[in-house]
C-alpha cells in the first residue's frame, strides 16, 4: 500500500501501466488486481479512517521508495507506461545482478517503479 495525493488519478494510471483493474475505487482508497491478484492498494495520503493517516504530508511522497512489479510481458508493460504519459528514468536496460530486463518510471507522486521482466533464475513472484 502506497498514499497518494489523489487516488482515482493514481489508480487511472496504475491500471493503464500494469493492465490492472479496480477491485474497490473511490477517492479514499483503492485496490488493483491484475488476473484477480491483487497487485496494490492506493490510500489517500489526508483520509486516517480507522487507522489514522501514515504519510507525513510534510515529506515529499515516493522518497526512498521502489515499487516494483515483475510481469511477463516487459515490452508490452513499457508501451501501456509510455502511452500513460509515465516519466521514464531509465529505459529498458538488462539488470546483470538479477539478469532480467528493467524499465524505471516515476508515478505521478514521485514513486519509482520499476518493471521488470521474469529473469532466467526467478519464480513468478520471488523477489530478487
Amino acid at each position: 500500500m502506497i498514499a497518494v495525493s489523489d487516488v482515482e488519478k493514481s489508480s487511472a494510471w496504475y491500471q493503464r501501466v500494469l493492465g490492472a483493474v479496480s477491485a474497490h475505487g473511490g477517492p479514499e482508497y483503492e485496490r488493483l488486481n491484475v488476473d484477480g491478484a491483487l497487485v496494490l492498494q492506493l490510500h489517500n495520503l489526508d483520509v486516517g479512517h480507522h487507522h489514522g493517516t501514515f504519510g507525513d504530508p510534510a515529506h515529499p511522497l515516493g522518497n526512498g521508495v521502489l515499487v516494483w512489479f515483475e510481469t511477463d510481458d516487459l515490452p508490452a508493460a513499457a508501451a501501456r507506461a509510455r502511452g500513460a504519459g509515465a516519466t521514464v528514468e531509465k529505459d529498458i536496460h538488462l539488470n546483470p545482478n538479477a539478469e532480467h530486463d528493467e524499465l524505471w518510471l516515476r508515478d505521478l507522486d514521485g514513486y519509482l517503479v520499476v518493471l521488470s521482466s521474469v529473469g532466467p533464475n526467478d519464480q513468478p513472484g520471488q523477489a530478487d
